[in-house]
């Protein structure tokens, strides 16, 4: 399933209710304020919009609400990197390593672990 690519802002509230689902509203006020540094009605905004575009679901319990995430980490981050990927390099998983590994040389270990990798994929086949 494809998800619309999250914004950095929509990240944020993503790891906090990943973090704590479900989350108060009051929760996420306090959680994005310590590490994002946003104010009340920011977060707020943020998780209006958000309900509003079906990435998280609002929950009402009273006067209470709880927001959850309606993605998972691990949906979102193959997300993000496949839209990097083809926004990027065109798709190109060689391409991508090929300029990481120009940037920052790899270790032994993570060599080795790359080996395994695509040993794994090639056997897949």
């Amino acid at each position: 399933m494809n998800h619309p690519t999250l914004t950095p802002a929509e990240w944020h509230v993503m790891e906090c209710l990943w973090e704590n689902d479900p989350c108060t509203a009051r929760q996420a006020v306090e959680y994005l304020g310590e590490t994002a540094g946003w104010a009340r009605s920011t977060t707020l905004t943020l998780l209006r919009r958000m309900t509003e575009k079906g990435q998280i679901r609002c929950n009402g319990e009273g006067a209470i609400l709880t927001y959850s995430p309606l993605l998972k980490r691990e949906e979102a981050a193959l997300d993000q990197t496949q839209s990097f990927l083809d926004r990027v390099y065109q798709g190109s998983i060689s391409m991508m390593l090929s300029a990481f590994t120009k940037k920052q040389p790899l270790s032994d270990r993570e060599i080795e672990e790359l080996y395994a990798i695509l040993e794994d994929v090639k056997n897949q086949k």
